[in-house]
C-alpha cells in the first residue's frame, strides 16, 4: 500500500479513537498480507471496536507474539512485572505453575527468559486453555480447571514458583473498564469479586500445599490493592513483599513459603 493510503488508514483509525493510529495501520497492513478483501475485513472489525489483538490474532508480550482468540484475556505489558520477579527466582528445569494462565503469556515469557522448565499452566476458561496449549506447545502441560484442582499430583509440595495473573478487578468496577476489555474479554478473566481479591485469598490459602519450602507465589495486583493482597498471604503463613515496575506500571506481591 502506498504511503498516502497508509496515512488515510491511520486517519480513519485515529477518528475512531485509536491513540496509536500509525502503528495500528502498519500492523493491519501486515495482517492484510496484500489481500484487499482481507484488509477491508480486518479494518472494518477494528473500526467497529473489536480489540486490535483479536483482529490480528496475536498480542505482543515480552518480545513474543502470543496468539489470542476472541474472549480470551489479552496479555498486558504490566504483567511483565510478574515475569521479571518470577524469572529472577528460577533456574532451568525448575517446577513452575502458571495459574490463571489465560493465553499462556507468562509461560511463554518465562520459557524465553529462563529456558526449559517443568511447567504446568492452568485456567478455568476452556477457550483460554485451548489457546495456551497452542502457545506453549510441547514445552509444558496445559490443564483446565479451577485454580489448583487440575494440577498433577506430582507437583504437590515441590513447586519452585507459582506465577499468577488472577482476575483482580472489583465486580462493580468492571462497568468502568475500557470497552475493549469490558465488552470483549470473558468476564471470568476480569471479575475478582467485591474487592477484587477473592481469588488472591483462595490462592493464599491453597498455595502452601504446592510449594516447596522457600518456594514463591508471584501474583499481579493493582498498587492500591497490594497491601491487602500481601496481608492475605501473610495471614496464610507466607513472607510477603510488594514489587513494582514503574516502566510498565506493574505491581505484584511476592509471597515466600518459609523454609
Amino acid at each position: 500500500m502506498t504511503a498516502p493510503a497508509r496515512d488515510a488508514l491511520a486517519a480513519r483509525l485515529r477518528a475512531a479513537g485509536s491513540v496509536f493510529a500509525e502503528d495500528e495501520a502498519d500492523l493491519l497492513l501486515e495482517a492484510g498480507d496484500g489481500d484487499p478483501a482481507r484488509l477491508r475485513s480486518i479494518v472494518q472489525r477494528r473500526l467497529g471496536g473489536e480489540p486490535l489483538e483479536y483482529v490480528l490474532g496475536w498480542a505482543a508480550f515480552d518480545g513474543h507474539r502470543i496468539r489470542v482468540s476472541p474472549g480470551v484475556f489479552v496479555p498486558r505489558a504490566r504483567t511483565t512485572v510478574v515475569v521479571e520477579q518470577a524469572a529472577r527466582r528460577l533456574q532451568r528445569y525448575d517446577r513452575v505453575v502458571d495459574l490463571c494462565c489465560g493465553a499462556g503469556a507468562i509461560s511463554v515469557a518465562l520459557l524465553g527468559r529462563v529456558g526449559a522448565l517443568d511447567l504446568v499452566a492452568s485456567d478455568v476458561d476452556p477457550d483460554a486453555v485451548h489457546v495456551a496449549a497452542e502457545n506453549i506447545g510441547d514445552r509444558g502441560i496445559v490443564v483446565a480447571g479451577d485454580l489448583f484442582a487440575p494440577l498433577p499430583d506430582r507437583f504437590r509440595g515441590v513447586v519452585d514458583v507459582i506465577a499468577v495473573n488472577a482476575p483482580y478487578v472489583p465486580t462493580a468496577a468492571i462497568a468502568m473498564m475500557p470497552s475493549e476489555a469490558r465488552d470483549h474479554e470473558h468476564r471470568v478473566a476480569l471479575d475478582g469479586g467485591a474487592d477484587g481479591l477473592d481469588l488472591h485469598r483462595r490462592i493464599a490459602a491453597e498455595a502452601g500445599a504446592w510449594l516447596r519450602p522457600g518456594g514463591v507465589v508471584v501474583i499481579e495486583v493493582s498498587e492500591a490493592q497490594a497491601p491487602d493482597s500481601a496481608a492475605a498471604f501473610e495471614a496464610a503463613g507466607f513472607v510477603a513483599t510488594v514489587e513494582s515496575d514503574d516502566a510498565v506500571d506493574g505491581t505484584c506481591v511476592v509471597a515466600t513459603r518459609p523454609s
